[in-house]
């Protein structure tokens, strides 16, 4: 009797232990942990943690904890990794599990790289190698490394920041590097965005003006860029910001083909801008809205003493992006630009079509330059299966030397039609995978990169 007391003893006070927490196991060898700071399981998919805090995770369902993690992840004082390190989710898939270990631990971060794991860890990272293509660097192979962190990871209202960087090469030389971020401070009220770009690219080239690039032959030449932009903003009431910004900028043209095509300007400067910022914004989400209203307005100057500009001019940049939810998986999306740049701006300065990725896409980079543009597209997002959706768009563009040119029905600007299609991936928490292919005058074009255009 005594034996068989022994055995059952020994099977439920582990199963008592785990599951209750109720004696020395949980709480008693860790005297100076408040209960309420030890992980309790409330159902397959959910945890409490830190003074009650609710965690869910919709999409997986959360494995068993052995009760030593329990005792170490209680007094490390660190939230719950509640989607176990050691649960390989593409063990489930026949297909793979011949693969090595690696292999099906970051397939298995791929499939679960859509959730919102900022409050467990410090940095949530998901990174891809992929094939690409663009029309100006023709094929070539890319990486691409996007991160959601939080400040706060106690802050379930903010949403998260984000970080990217990706670097592209393609088999003509052609290379790029790009670094660009949103940190959102945990006062709730500032943010700090930037963008580091470094490229080399072998481009056609038609001149530095619309008259130029609508009647010159093709020629080419080799740009080479650092442009760094960032901007501090900061909220005075419920919608309106104010800030900061500064960009700098140094454009590096060699081997030009046809020097004439330069007007007798320089092929080499470097500038730097400073100015302010004033925005009004009601989106729900930074990189991927589907509500609300983006008014900017930033006026910047360049003095000449803080570059190689044969003089100080200015820069006057407007955007209105607004989003509407037209049901539950599809958003209708508008963005309005217009860039001014003064007469006397570097021709490194001006404004490019295509130079961006975010419009007239399918356009050639480069194809038309001057010293303004107004842009205008709208797009319709539609979400198709989970992660997966879809866009199309129409739009268009013109570049100008001045505002006056609209005055003048001689020279008046002719504008640019743009259209296309893509598709969307969820890489990350609202963070998409794009690939666009974009249609304009005589041109078209596909573009990857990671972000919605606008």
């Amino acid at each position: 009797m005594n034996k068989a007391r022994r055995v059952i003893l020994s099977v439920l006070i582990p199963f008592i232990q785990f599951c209750g927490c109720v004696d020395t196991d949980c709480t008693a060898q860790n005297p100076d942990v408040p209960a309420s700071d030890t992980p309790v399981v409330v159902n397959d998919d959910t945890r409490v943690e830190d003074a009650g805090t609710l965690i869910t995770n919709p999409y997986f369902k959360t494995p068993p904890l052995a009760p030593s993690d329990i005792n170490e992840k209680a007094s490390s004082h660190r939230p719950v990794d509640f989607i176990s390190a050691e649960t390989n989710y593409a063990d489930s898939i026949g297909l793979v599990r011949w693969a090595p270990e690696w292999a099906r631990r970051y397939l298995s971060t791929l499939i679960r790289g859509n959730v919102d794991r900022t409050h467990e860890k410090r940095i949530d990272m998901s990174f891809a190698v992929t094939p690409s293509y663009t029309r100006e660097a023709g094929f070539g192979v890319g990486g691409a490394l996007t991160a959601l962190y939080r400040v706060d990871r106690r802050d379930s209202v903010m949403q998260p920041s984000d970080v990217f960087m990706s670097i592209n090469a393609s088999l003509n030389g052609f290379y790029v590097l790009t670094f660009k971020g949103n940190n959102l401070f945990n006062d709730h009220r500032s943010r700090l965005s930037y963008k580091l770009e470094l490229y080399r690219k072998r481009l056609d080239f038609w001149g530095i003006n619309s008259e130029q690039t609508a009647n010159n032959a093709k020629s080419r030449y080799d740009r080479r860029q650092i442009d760094l932009r960032a901007d501090y903003i900061y909220k005075i009431n419920r919608n309106f910001y104010v800030g900061a910004c500064l960009r700098a900028d140094y454009t590096d043209a060699r081997d030009v083909l046809n020097p004439a095509y330069l007007l007798g300007e320089r092929r080499q400067y470097y500038v730097t801008g400073l100015g302010a910022s004033f925005e009004f914004d009601t989106r729900d989400n930074l990189l991927t809205p589907t509500r609300g209203i983006h008014l900017a307005y930033r006026p910047m100057f360049f003095w000449k003493v803080l570059g190689s500009a044969p003089a100080s001019f200015f820069n006057h940049t407007f955007i209105a992006n607004t989003y509407f939810r037209l049901w539950e998986k599809g958003v209708l999306a508008y963005d309005l630009y217009a860039s001014f740049n003064t007469s006397n701006s570097p021709w490194t300065m001006r404004e490019m079509i295509a130079s961006d990725g975010i419009r007239m896409r399918g356009y050639y980079m480069g194809s038309y330059i001057d010293n303004c543009q107004i842009a205008s597209q709208i797009e319709y997002r539609q979400n198709i299966y989970r992660r997966i959706g879809a866009t199309v768009w129409v739009g268009g563009a013109t570049l100008f030397a001045a505002l006056r040119e609209f005055r003048r029905e001689d020279i008046k600007p002719e504008w640019l039609p743009n259209y296309g299609i893509g598709l969307r991936f969820e890489f990350k928490h609202n963070v998409n995978a794009r690939i666009d292919y974009g249609f304009g005058r005589h041109t078209s074009g596909i573009l990857f990169a990671i972000g919605e255009a606008f």
